[in-house]
């Protein structure tokens, strides 16, 4: 008899830190590994955030907080939501969390009970899937493809919606695709959700503010469906916070009520210092992001202009966050030497092994003939990594 839980044993481990993990193992052998598997920018938090944290551990916010988060910072997050995505979130329809990870976990696991089915567009977020089953649901995945830039439509999300459908969760811009969702898809994905009335939407926009297409758009913001979405967002991202771990979810206040009962069991209220920080985060202009935007989208034009030159491969356009997902299909079948390339993760090993990049296989996300490429590091260090992926790759015959 295993002396572990089922409910462990089952789950499988993130991916995207797995690689990381191996990633830093070679580096501490003394590999000159190029490490692109994280999901975290590069750039450091801006100074008036660590400026409120100092002030705050000055000021004795040491004590415990509550479970929610400080009432000032729930405010501040619902005039963020009303100024930037047109939502009205009372600040008692908002919860603070560590990261917008628990944010995620707290709303699965407060609607979904076991066999109810929830609905996830592939690629998806590593964590989705595995938080599902957490709360032994039943994961319902959605195919999408490069050509139509990894988003799905509404005729394909009405024929998957069952009897037993609690839930769709989606991200825009989205990782690891980088796609967003425009104002009038997301009206269209609401128009089909509203015709069921016991489905939710959790839309994870956490990548809010790293958008190259104009205005974020948020699904919540229509008025005929607000009352049945959970909208996550968080500071790691956007503010380059990702160490402080805060996230937050606004939601309809008895779904707000389950989020608030079930953090108080699990962790009780997120860190006092980091929630100062976060609060003068949020209440600044976003134009103070804005520099760090402009940043990735120089990068994601010169990774694609490079990646292009190598033979095989397939991109799009990514609108937002920090990926690109190209298709590497044509590789599977391919040897060098001891390397047989059968699918996205023998090929992520492959170029891990062999050209000392380390990047994330398309199967974490639910695709496997994509890889995803994270460009949240230096244009000198991007552009060695795509020369050693290419030397790489052309070996394969």
């Amino acid at each position: 008899m295993s002396k572990l839980s089922s409910r462990i044993t089952n789950l499988s481990e993130s991916q995207t830190l797995a690689m990381t993990k191996k990633s830093r193992e070679l580096q501490a052998q003394g590999r000159d590994i190029i490490n692109l598997s994280i999901g975290e920018p590069d750039f450091d938090t801006p100074l008036f955030v660590k400026e409120a944290a100092k002030l705050a551990i000055d000021n004795n916010y040491t004590h415990y907080t509550p479970v929610a988060g400080y009432l000032d910072l729930r405010k501040a997050i619902s005039t963020k939501f009303k100024r930037d995505n047109n939502l009205n979130y009372t600040p008692e329809q908002i919860i603070v969390s560590t990261g917008a990870k628990q944010s995620i976990a707290n709303a699965v696991l407060s609607l979904i009970n076991p066999g109810e089915e929830v609905i996830v567009p592939i690629p998806y977020w590593v964590s989705y899937i595995e938080t599902i089953k957490l709360a032994e649901g039943v994961p319902v995945t959605l195919s999408t493809t490069i050509d139509s830039n990894f988003k799905i439509t509404p005729e394909q999300l009405k024929k998957a919606i069952t009897p037993k459908t609690k839930m769709i969760i989606f991200s825009t811009p989205c990782n690891p695709s980088g796609s967003v969702y425009s104002k009038a898809e997301l009206k269209a994905l609401a128009e089909v959700v509203i015709q069921f009335p016991d489905v939710y939407i959790l839309s994870d926009e956490i990548y809010e503010y790293i958008n190259f297409v104009g205005k974020h758009e948020s699904i919540a913001q229509f008025d005929f469906i607000y009352d049945r979405v959970i909208t996550v967002n968080g500071m790691s991202k956007g503010f380059a916070m990702t160490g402080w771990r805060i996230g937050y979810l606004g939601a309809p206040k008895w779904i707000s009520d389950a989020c608030d009962k079930m953090q108080g069991q699990f962790t009780s209220g997120a860190s006092s210092i980091a929630q100062m920080a976060a609060l003068e985060a949020v209440k600044a202009n976003p134009e103070v992001t804005f520099g760090m935007r402009d940043a990735f989208r120089k990068r994601r034009d010169l990774v694609l202009g490079l990646l292009n030159e190598i033979p095989g491969i397939k991109t799009n356009v990514p609108e937002g966050a920090f990926y690109i997902f190209f298709d590497i299909s044509s590789y599977f079948g391919k040897s060098f030497e001891n390397y047989t390339i059968k699918n996205s993760s023998d090929l992520s090993m492959y170029l891990l092994e062999s050209g000392n990049v380390a990047l994330v296989s398309g199967d974490a996300f639910g695709d496997d003939n994509c890889i995803r490429f994270s460009y949240a590091t230096s244009e000198d260090k991007l552009i060695e990594a795509v020369k050693r992926v290419k030397e790489a790759m052309v070996k394969l015959k």
